[in-house]
């Protein structure tokens, strides 16, 4: 486990942790209003005199910092927003936001917010300030001067009608309507009708949707597709559309949650390392404390708490806070390649996100049951996941959760978050510079059980999973040669000088293992410095062979941990060409029959 070298924020120390309570992480609700205390405590020096703008340090998003400033704002009002709900004195939490909004909709204020309509970005900030005045209703805005309200109301008033993306975007104009709705202002049914009717086409069954309409797949389903839904529904309350409404997203993200979530968090509390926006780092909490504010949790409670409480503790212990307490852009440290153009400095704020566990009263069951167990801490497991073409598997061993992945592509410019065929919660793919599996839409084909097999463009790729293994068979055709990345390790200790292996000091391994021969492939070991979220040096097994014609490359990629000395023991492959089939003998015996199709 790699740790940060400072406390993760300075002058306030953690609780006592509580093991009885919290056998996994020792974290209980104190941590979690220790942690959002902290984090709102950490921005303050860098807010504007009326606190209307935060303007955190780092280099400015494409929107600019003006823009950036607002973002400050918006997010960390979020976060003061679930802080303040069950606060002993909320009005100390909410007294700087109250006063922000004031200046910030004063179109003769110096620190004036930008308007929708003249930023883009503040179209995305406008849903976190209208969620935020809902939830602070009795103590924030019921008590504003009417001139601010009447002003407040004006400035989101822009977003009716406005353009935005068709992803998840439409519920940031359908969140600011039901809040104009809900203090009699006029709002667009419009903008609520489209965001409900798309959000029914980007439904795509078993708890997944799909942000717009290509297979866009992360954890942006669970941070944005299952949040604003359901948030829609609370700001409007209950009236007969949002009972029908709020039931059909309660039953998708139950589904979610049953299916598909726990299975996703890695026994050290990480959640996976795969899409956009991986800044937001414990924003991926959300859909768990989400279940149970919303009744839609077929979980335990005390393993919804273990889940998030282990993706909190898991940042803040790898270096997501800086010296000055503030959230950097990255992973576990900063790491400026992780971000995306439209990220600034006060972006990693929409980890305020995995903070509404804090709307559940003290004495609900997430916060008073004894933590239980991720699925990966009481047993190996393979799970198929056809919606969004992923095979997962999960060690108890090591507590590792690896995903193949046959149907998420996000074309571009998104290949290098997306395009990867093998994903983890202990691993991340070097950020230096394009190196995809492949750089077209993938076509899943079939994924059942271990086994998946999916095309892109001309190449067509066989998988079968089985605890730390994956075995995978490739047909190309063409003249390109092939080449097949493994896991990427980063961490402190050298890696091997084994081509096709290399080792961290705490035992965990990255193998790959040539099953078929191929004419002139080689495997060699990909080395990097200060390209990977996970630490400063990074290896990668790289598999590379010229064109042949269709013929098969096949290779076992290995992530587990290993003793100190010993090599895994591999699996053995036998092709059947005229099937076209694989039967994979895997080191425990067991065997699994796959179709490796043609290419």
């Amino acid at each position: 486990m790699s740790t940060s070298p400072h406390s993760p924020f300075p002058h306030s120390a953690a609780p006592p942790e509580d093991h009885r309570l919290s056998p996994r992480t020792g974290y209980t609700r104190a941590h979690w209003e220790w942690a959002a205390d902290s984090m709102l405590a950490a921005v303050r020096p860098y807010a504007t005199p009326s606190g209307s703008l935060i303007d955190l340090p780092g280099p400015a998003s494409v929107s600019g910092r003006w823009s950036d400033g607002l973002e400050g704002y918006a997010r960390t009002f979020l976060l003061a927003a679930f802080r303040a709900a069950h606060a002993a004195d909320p009005e100390p939490v909410v007294a700087p936001y109250a006063t922000g909004i004031a200046a910030g909709t004063d179109p003769a204020s110096p620190e004036r917010w930008p308007t929708p309509e003249e930023i883009g970005q503040a179209r995305v900030e406008a849903a976190s300030v209208a969620l935020a005045l809902h939830e602070t209703r009795a103590v924030l805005w019921d008590r504003l001067d009417d001139g601010v309200r009447e002003r407040a109301v004006a400035w989101l008033s822009q977003m009716s009608g406005i353009d935005v993306p068709q992803n998840n975007w439409v519920w940031f104009r359908a969140v600011v309507a039901a809040f104009l709705r809900s203090v009699g202002a006029p709002y667009s049914t419009a903008d609520i009708e489209h965001a409900v009717a798309a959000t029914d086409g980007w439904y795509r069954g078993d708890g997944w949707y799909s942000d717009g309409d290509e297979r866009n797949y992360d954890h942006y389903n669970a941070w944005a597709m299952h949040l604003y839904p359901l948030w829609y529904c609370r700001i409007t309350g209950d009236t007969p559309e949002t009972a029908a409404l709020s039931a059909r997203y309660r039953e998708r993200l139950s589904a979610f949650l049953q299916d598909a979530a726990p299975y996703l968090v890695g026994g050290d509390g990480a959640p996976l390392f795969q899409g956009r926006s991986l800044t937001y780092r414990f924003a991926a909490a959300a859909p768990f404390f989400n279940g149970a504010l919303f009744d839609a949790n077929p979980l335990p409670p005390g393993l919804t708490r273990r889940a998030a409480s282990g993706m909190l503790r898991y940042f803040l212990e790898r270096g997501a806070t800086e010296e000055n307490g503030l959230l950097s852009l990255g992973w576990h440290r900063r790491f400026e390649p992780v971000r995306q153009p439209y990220s600034g400095p006060a972006s990693p704020y929409w980890a305020s996100k995995g903070f509404t566990g804090l709307l559940l009263p003290p004495d609900h069951p997430v916060w008073t049951a004894q933590e239980q167990d991720l699925p990966v801490e009481r047993g190996d497991f393979t799970r198929a996941l056809p919606v969004p073409g992923w095979l997962v598997s999960g060690t108890a061993s090591d507590g590792v959760v690896r995903i193949s992945n046959h149907g998420t592509d996000h074309t571009p410019p998104y290949h290098h978050v997306y395009s990867r065929r093998a994903y983890s919660t202990h691993a991340a793919p070097d950020y230096d510079g394009p190196d995809p599996d492949r750089e077209t839409p993938v076509e899943p084909l079939s994924l059942t059980g271990r086994t998946a097999l999916s095309r892109s463009g001309g190449i067509t790729t066989a998988s079968a999973v089985n605890g730390p293994w994956e075995v995978r068979v490739v047909h190309a055709k063409g003249s390109d040669p092939v080449r097949i990345p493994g896991h990427t390790l980063a961490g402190a200790a050298a890696p091997s000088g084994d081509h096709g292996l290399t080792r961290r000091a705490d035992g965990l391994t990255s193998a790959l293992l040539v099953l078929y021969p191929a004419f002139n492939a080689t495997v060699t070991l990909h080395r990097a410095q200060d390209v990977n979220p996970y630490g400063t040096h990074s290896a990668t097994p790289v598999y590379e062979a010229a064109a042949s014609a269709g013929a098969p490359h096949a290779v076992a990629l290995y992530l587990g941990s290993t003793p100190p000395g010993t090599l895994p023991t591999a699996p053995r492959l036998a092709l059947h060409p005229t099937a076209p089939t694989a039967t994979v003998t895997w080191p425990d015996g067991q065997s699994d029959t796959f179709p490796t199709g043609a290419a």
